[in-house]
């Protein structure tokens, strides 16, 4: 194969793989909007900390998946570089510090949750949830670590690790809540609420560490994972 073509259906193979980081970049955001609105909703219905706050966190979600679809419509437009810019930096720091924000609020609630003894009407919109972000965070994942190899790019494989993190909170909300349904021991939807603030402030850190250009190490980012 002459070099010219070889040179042609790389790029077209580049093209393709941008296309679909593209387009994972906007599915995370948008899936984020919907499950926190669920979330928060059945979260307050409900009277379940947990899912309440882990629609909170698909919320921040939503600020840190614009800065990636930023970065992603940058590395299209030939601007490669895995360095945040202005704007990515920015919304990086606001994630951080709405994370750390969600953290405080999460611990605050569950203090008072277990003081008072208080116990969620239901957690079967937990379950539900838990096990529907399961699944799809699981498929962002796969094809989000595929792009990232293709195209080589240490950012969009960081980008599939943290989401990786929210595959964690899924598994612990899902978790909480089906031991809460089966028990109805309170606790343990406090407990899931104390995990989602705990993973809150690691994330909120890794938001200011990537902010600062440093490498993300949420969920183990690497291209031989």
């Amino acid at each position: 194969m002459e070099p010219i073509t070889i040179g042609m259906q790389a790029g077209a193979d580049r093209a393709r793989w941008l296309r679909l980081a593209y387009a994972l970049a906007w599915v995370t955001v948008l899936y984020n909007i919907a499950e926190g609105l669920v979330s928060v909703w059945f979260g307050f219905e409900d009277e379940t900390v947990a899912l309440f706050g882990f629609g909170l966190d698909s919320f921040v979600e939503v600020i840190s998946g614009a800065g990636i679809l930023h970065m992603v419509t940058r590395i299209r437009s030939g601007h490669a570089t895995d360095r945040p810019d202005r704007f990515e930096a920015r919304a990086l720091r606001i994630t951080g510090s709405a994370f750390y924000l969600l953290a405080a609020g999460l611990a605050i609630t569950v203090g008072l949750n277990t003081a008072l003894g208080h116990k969620p009407e239901t957690t079967l919109w937990g379950i539900v949830v838990g096990s529907v972000s399961i699944l799809s965070m699981w498929a962002l994942i796969h094809y989000k670590m595929k792009a990232g190899r293709a195209l080589r790019s240490d950012a969009i494989i960081a980008d599939a690790a943290c989401t990786r993190a929210c595959l964690y909170l899924s598994v612990a909300l899902l978790a909480a809540s089906l031991g809460y349904e089966l028990t109805g021991i309170g606790w343990l939807d406090s407990a899931g609420a104390a995990y989602i603030a705990y993973f809150s402030v690691k994330e909120g850190r890794e938001a200011f560490d990537k902010a600062a250009g440093k490498a993300c190490s949420c969920g183990g980012a690497s291209r031989a994972s």
